[in-house]
């Protein structure tokens, strides 16, 4: 079955929840014509909608928000957070409203906010908008990642027009339609916990539970598997951000989804070449968010959404829940490596062979992806010479001598 712009099954649970979870906002639209710039068909195949839809002269009206689709309750999120460390008591959606979710066909709930879409009671003497630059960023990394396999939000299409918005010059204003199963924070939570809303938390703890969550739903203690669900899911992810060089640029609690997705398409970057040190955003002046803080940062986010969940759980067993984060982290990042080396367990040996290959590559800066896309062309029989490989390092005999114990 497939959806046209008519027949797309359009509901919004959050709208469900009391008011105090958010606002509602209709979206701003462009003053100059909308125009599509890019339509993603796998993203679509996901809501079950129709290629076909993007020819309708209609479609980039109503993803610029100047067309309502029947069934959206358009509302701006409220969640609170730490930034750069420090609590901010009130953040919420600035430049991005809900439009709703998408039920398809496999009963899979799809949100879809417009990024860009205008002014909240949350944007916080911002324009609401998003420069086309930006927004491009997002559209092609957020699609990047999904094809590494990482877990992410999705982008359905991208939205132009010709007015301007003001940054550090004049730019061109876009909108990008953003998918996930849940847009919910860390600082969801959080907002409530320090208004002393404790109610607040355990109906959104439900609503999560009840949406994403099913199989614990009935369980005595729901809260503390829903805990030890986002440490266990959190983990995975910056593992895996840190086994493709994956840098976020700005992980405040706001920025982290209770999905364990990525989430906030900022001032993201990839290594190149390899500095565990390599911060991709300039305002992080002190090196907060630099590469090899990631996973350090994560168990600071999750302490903080712990701290929010404490009304529903006791002290101890989130603090043992917390615990258990950085065995799941390295489990799963040594399990990663290992595999980039073509190798099935991480062992003793592997993890030599891996740590050795990583401070050689930092003495060198050597580009962290082309080595090991070099490094899948090395085969058992090595009587040639590898330029290719060796000409990445500035020592090459010690390169060499890596090589030769390296049974890939």
């Amino acid at each position: 079955m497939k959806y046209s712009l008519d027949t797309l099954p359009f509901r919004n649970s959050f709208a469900a929840l009391p008011g105090d979870f958010y606002s509602r906002v209709v979206p701003t639209p462009f003053e100059s014509q909308a125009h599509l710039i890019h339509f993603n068909m796998q993203a679509a195949q996901l809501l079950d909608l129709d290629p076909a839809a993007q020819y309708d002269p209609r479609f980039a009206a109503i993803f610029s928000g100047k067309q309502a689709l029947p069934g959206a309750d358009p509302l701006a999120m409220l969640y609170a957070g730490h930034q750069f460390g420090h609590y901010v008591p009130q953040l919420g959606d600035g430049r991005a409203i809900l439009l709703g979710e998408i039920i398809n066909a496999r009963n899979e709930a799809w949100e879809i906010q417009l990024k860009g879409s205008g002014q909240t009671p949350y944007s916080r003497q911002g324009d609401g908008r998003a420069v086309l630059r930006s927004s491009i960023r997002e559209y092609l990394c957020s699609e990047a990642m999904h094809g590494l396999g990482i877990p992410t939000t999705r982008a359905l299409c991208l939205v132009g027009s010709r007015d301007e918005v003001y940054r550090e010059k004049v730019e061109t204003s876009a909108i990008v339609a953003r998918m996930a199963p849940s847009h919910v924070r860390f600082g969801s939570f959080e907002v409530f916990f320090y208004r002393d809303q404790h109610e607040h938390i355990r109906t959104l703890a439900d609503y999560v539970i009840s949406q994403h969550y099913p199989e614990f739903a009935d369980q005595p203690d729901r809260y503390l598997t829903l805990l030890h669900t986002v440490i266990e899911r959190t983990a995975s992810l910056i593992a895996q951000w840190q086994a493709v060089g994956f840098c976020h640029g700005v992980m405040n609690s706001d920025n982290m989804s209770i999905l364990g997705l990525t989430l906030d398409y900022g001032p993201f970057g990839f290594l190149e070449s390899y500095n565990p040190g390599f911060i991709c955003n300039h305002s992080d002046h002190q090196g907060r968010y630099a590469y090899d803080q990631q996973p350090r940062v994560g168990l600071f986010n999750l302490s903080c959404l712990a701290q929010a969940l404490l009304p529903l759980i006791e002290v101890e067993a989130a603090k043992a829940a917390l615990e258990g984060y950085q065995a799941r982290y390295t489990a799963q990042y040594h399990q990663r490596m290992a595999a980039k080396l073509g190798f099935e367990h991480p062992d003793a040996q592997v993890l030599q062979l891996t740590q050795t290959l990583l401070e050689q590559m930092q003495n060198s800066q050597t580009d962290y992806t082309l080595l090991f896309r070099a490094l899948s062309s090395v085969t058992t029989d090595r009587a040639e010479p590898m330029p290719a490989l060796r000409d990445l390092f500035i020592d090459r005999a010690r390169f060499d001598q890596w090589l030769s114990d390296y049974p890939g």
